[in-house]
């Protein structure tokens, strides 16, 4: 079986088990059901299509289903904007998204890559697979301290933020509510995964986290689809304490799956005079550090 038709055919029976037949203007006489949510012929005959056709298209035994298929069944399944996209994705139909292409090599342009630098708020450059491909000193003392700050420069040992929200014990302690934070990283992992089933880095990344982190492996096992693109996020920084800063993401245009995110405190709050306490303290470890080198000759 196709690996992309086999993801198309959790989907289905995912958001197919959320629904009860009353939810949807079906008759329920009670008793014991096989399965949870609406049968497979409940949501054929509510999408207009065949019983046969629908359990080929779960299975992955049919062909590319066409876009009115594919709207019947995101009605009937009460799919929202960003289900319905990766519903198309998996589908490998053009929707509004496109359909799977195999991804270009990962490569952060020049001028990206200036501008995550020069930032004054803590910014950094996300690849297609979560790999952080460039951040500046703000970004890397708000997420990552305890890590190298030049092993985004090295593509062999780029620190990945999926991987940090699952194994990296500090993740655990610096997000406040860690696990909305879980939540979200798979969702986002889900649509991208949609979007570039070709992707081996990806592919082999979702697969070392689900052998290494149980939770990983629940969380993505219920195929969770969500926007990512804005949060408020509340941390407990090892250094300044408490903070609640706005994440903005952004996709880079010209730039196939990479992203820009960026992290903001509320003007004249604790958060920013804490942001700007911890921006401060990373430029002057790096002085203290070039200083250092200048005495030493090194």
């Amino acid at each position: 079986m196709h690996p992309q038709r086999s993801e198309l055919g959790e989907f289905l029976r995912s958001r197919r088990s959320r629904l009860l037949p009353e939810d949807v203007g079906l008759t329920h006489y009670g008793g014991r059901r096989r399965v949870p949510g609406l049968r497979r012929e409940e949501l054929s005959q509510l999408a207009g299509v065949s019983v046969a056709y629908y359990t080929r298209l779960e299975q992955g035994q049919s062909g590319k289903a066409s876009d009115a298929v594919l709207d019947a069944l995101a009605r009937v399944l009460r799919l929202d904007e960003h289900e319905r996209d990766h519903l198309f994705s998996l589908a490998g139909q053009s929707g509004r998204k496109g359909g799977a292409r195999r991804p270009r090599p990962e490569r952060l342009r020049d001028g990206v890559r200036l501008l995550v630098r020069t930032a004054t708020m803590p910014a950094l450059a996300i690849g297609r697979g979560t790999d952080i491909l460039a951040w500046n000193r703000p970004a890397h003392a708000l997420l990552a301290g305890h890590l190298d700050y030049a092993a985004p420069d090295r593509p062999a040992s780029r620190p990945n933020l999926a991987r940090m929200v699952f194994l990296d014990p500090h993740c655990r302690e610096l997000y406040v509510d860690w696990k909305a934070k879980a939540r979200d990283a798979v969702a986002d992992l889900r649509i991208v995964a949609g979007r570039y089933p070709d992707d081996q880095a990806l592919t082999a990344l979702i697969g070392e986290l689900s052998v290494k982190s149980q939770e990983f492996a629940t969380l993505w096992s219920a195929h969770p689809i969500r926007s990512c693109s804005h949060f408020v996020r509340h941390f407990q920084h090892p250094v300044v304490g408490s903070m609640s800063l706005v994440n903005e993401v952004v996709a880079l245009p010209d730039d196939e799956g990479q992203r820009l995110a960026m992290f903001m405190a509320e003007p004249g709050s604790p958060s920013e005079a804490a942001l700007r306490l911890l921006t401060d303290l990373s430029n002057e470890g790096v002085a203290a550090k070039t200083a250092q080198r200048s005495e030493t000759g090194a």
